[in-house]
């Protein structure tokens, strides 16, 4: 395993989503060992208040970019204003994403498509942007949040989890096409985290406290992602018994599906 980036100095870092929630406090944990920022997100008011406290979390540059991840022109645009502005990426978080709790057949396609535009797609299409010339100077580390729903399916759950199924899938196959022009890839599979993401995702509501043993603090989580950048550290998955829960899900399926059904099924 490569050696982890003991400080952030002089490191440029990317992140999207970076406007509240996981992207927020990763901004922060970046922010606290010297990174230079790039702060992506739609909430332009919202980028400046993250901006604000990062600046006095360091004195590092932080730089602000309104992105809709959804939309293709406004990629190739804000890619070519960090190249010629800021310079060279050294990491890539994409955190940018959205989910919606809703039975299959009651979600309109309309929503469907939105959701791979911009959890899979938009990643996809950024990254590819910034990743060229990662592999041209031969050094960069490109983080992906997927999610535990990536792994294990549940009900309620099928769209946003076919687009973290297609977020693990890429990620894995990426890490391999990379690795010989030393660019590493992670991928970040979360359970429930407590941020606003459930406001949307969860229109029911009571999602989150019908599972308080198994929430994620995002702080604790993005202080981890961050000590992980320079690595080739594989994957994270937090909270750990999750992952000993995918293993299973994936070696005894009808028993997962059952544990999928009920134990974990909560939406």
């Amino acid at each position: 395993m490569s050696r982890y980036f003991e400080k952030l100095t002089n490191k440029v870092v990317v992140i999207t989503g970076a406007s509240s929630g996981l992207g927020e406090e990763i901004a922060y944990a970046a922010a606290a060992k010297g990174a230079t920022l790039i702060l992506c997100a739609r909430r332009e008011d919202e980028l400046a208040r993250v901006k604000a406290k990062c600046t006095a979390l360091s004195s590092a540059p932080v730089f602000c970019y309104f992105l809709d991840i959804a939309e293709p022109e406004n990629i190739e645009t804000v890619c070519t204003a960090i190249l010629t502005e800021v310079g060279t990426v050294d990491v890539l978080v994409n955190c940018a994403g959205f989910g919606l709790f809703e039975e299959f057949l009651a979600t309109p396609m309309e929503t469907v498509e939105k959701m791979f535009r911009v959890n899979v797609l938009g990643l996809m299409y950024l990254t590819q942007k910034l990743a060229i010339h990662m592999a041209e100077k031969q050094s960069g580390h490109i983080v992906n949040i997927a999610s535990q729903a990536g792994k294990i399916a549940t009900p309620k759950s099928a769209v946003y989890s076919a687009t973290k199924f297609a977020v693990l899938g890429f990620s894995n196959a990426l890490r391999l096409e990379l690795k010989p022009v030393g660019v590493h890839v992670t991928t970040v599979n979360p359970g429930p985290i407590a941020t606003n993401f459930f406001q949307i995702a969860d229109t029911a509501g009571g999602y989150l406290s019908s599972i308080q043993w198994m929430v994620i603090q995002p702080e604790t989580l993005a202080k981890q992602i961050v000590g992980s950048f320079g690595s080739s550290r594989r994957e994270i998955n937090a909270p750990f018994y999750m992952e000993i829960a995918g293993k299973f899900y994936t070696l005894f399926p009808h028993i997962g599906d059952l544990l999928a059904g009920n134990l974990f099924n909560k939406k």
